[in-house]
């Protein structure tokens, strides 16, 4: 799932996907120029091959083609949103497309 802020005060959701999906159906729905919120159930394997799940919220922040004044609002409404989401067990903030790397997030999900 997918959240944008609309009209500069209101968080809704923008996309909703599938369990199934994979991380890069995930990458394929985030905008290239505005922030997101997003909840994300992964599935991941642990060091000992167990199988692991979690709830991950990802802030999803393009640094580069973001303007100054939405990076600070997502900023700011960052903890409201996730007072309301609950069962999260990690955070992953994403500036480009290579902090959303496969076996990057993987590896973060495993600490």
């Amino acid at each position: 799932i997918t959240f944008k802020i609309e009209d500069k005060k209101k968080i809704v959701v923008d996309v909703e996907g599938e369990k199934a999906l994979t991380l890069d159906d995930f990458k394929a729905a985030l905008p290239d120029d505005q922030p997101r919120y997003a909840l994300m159930d992964l599935d991941y394997m642990t060091e000992d091959g167990r199988e692991q799940s979690k709830l991950c919220f990802v802030f999803w922040s393009p640094d580069d083609k973001t303007s100054v004044k939405d990076r600070m609002l997502y900023a700011s409404s960052k903890d409201a949103i996730k007072k309301k989401l609950v069962g999260i067990m990690k955070e992953l903030q994403a500036n480009d497309m290579g902090d959303l790397d496969n076996d990057t997030v993987m590896e973060y999900m495993k600490k």
